[in-house]
């Protein structure tokens, strides 16, 4: 038997919480919902009965670098789980499909998912507004190579393109790698990064550069558990655990200094009037600019396993 998950056919931050309601459906055999985070063994759930999920794309018309990152995330943990890769029926739309594949998620794609549909050959992404292709993140030497590849081609997009200052592009290299250094210390799986520019008509009017990093890992509550917790107490939650992360700096390392990964993020978004969304479990939080109408703060989403990154750095109005 095979259980549908639906690729919402706008598939970005907006959408997420509609992909990972389908997703812990299909993973908890049609029972899921908002109950709690979604963990490994439940994902194996439908592998372990001999069931396997079908991701269906083929509707959708649009995809930003956070739902690409995402979608790979959730293939890789469910063909750990199980001796049958999931399913995956690309998009329809040919200049969809092209977009995926200048990104680099086709590539990715076919070592997590039994891929369903005509993989369009493309360009190498350095010839694009695709700085960063997708990428994966196992280690350190992935996030230090991560940085390297992609800080000249940033530096020229940051100045020329967002009229940022140029100590705008250390800040952002900074930036990119603490997101990454999230999967190294948090996960305890991999994780994936892609870095993009475009115009974001959405609300802003701009051009923008965004990053997305996420993971099908253990996620913020776990992984800061076994510091945090009791100081919570009944009050320990996925939620709190992403305040204590972001906003006051916690890690689970003990070590003096550490922790300060996320609060780096939030400094340099701040400083040029970005957005910093931070997802994991069933809550997602973020800094939120006067350019956009999210939530600071949320709670009881649709549970998906790990954790998700969005930053947001917008072309800077002359002043």
């Amino acid at each position: 038997m095979t259980r549908v998950v639906e690729v919402p056919v706008q598939f970005d931050d907006r959408t997420f919480d509609q992909f990972a309601r389908s997703y812990s459906a299909g993973v908890a055999g049609g029972a899921g919902g908002a109950g709690g985070p979604v963990s490994s063994a439940s994902s194996a759930s439908s592998a372990s009965t001999g069931e396997r999920l079908l991701f269906d794309a083929h509707t959708t018309q649009w995809a930003s670098p956070y739902g690409l990152v995402s979608l790979l995330a959730a293939g890789h943990l469910l063909s750990e789980q199980s001796a049958e890769k999931p399913l995956l029926t690309i998009p329809g739309d040919k200049d969809v499909a092209h977009y995926w594949a200048r990104a680099g998620f086709f590539q990715k794609a076919a070592e997590c998912f039994e891929i369903h549909g005509k993989v369009p050959r493309v360009r190498p992404a350095s010839e694009s507004d695709v700085l960063l292709e997708m990428t994966e993140i196992k280690g350190a030497d992935d996030v230090h190579g991560v940085v390297g590849r992609i800080q000249e081609r940033a530096a020229s997009i940051l100045q020329g393109e967002l009229k940022l200052e140029a100590q705008a592009t250390m800040g952002f290299a900074m930036a990119l790698s603490e997101a990454c250094q999230n999967i190294v210390e948090h996960a305890g799986t991999s994780g994936w990064v892609a870095v993009q520019a475009y115009n974001w008509r959405r609300k802003l009017g701009r051009r923008v550069v965004v990053i997305a990093v996420a993971d099908a890992g253990v996620g913020f509550r776990h992984s800061l558990e076994p510091t945090q917790a009791k100081r919570f107490g009944d009050r320990w939650s996925d939620a709190t655990a992403l305040e204590s992360a972001l906003i006051q700096g916690v890690s689970r390392f003990r070590d003096p200094g550490r922790g300060q990964g996320l609060a780096g993020i939030r400094r340099y978004v701040k400083r040029w009037a970005g957005k910093l969304s931070v997802r994991s479990g069933a809550a997602r939080i973020a800094l939120v600019p006067p350019w956009d109408d999210d939530v600071p703060l949320a709670e009881g989403l649709p549970p998906f396993p790990g954790s998700q990154v969005l930053l947001i750095i917008p072309e800077q109005k002359p002043e």
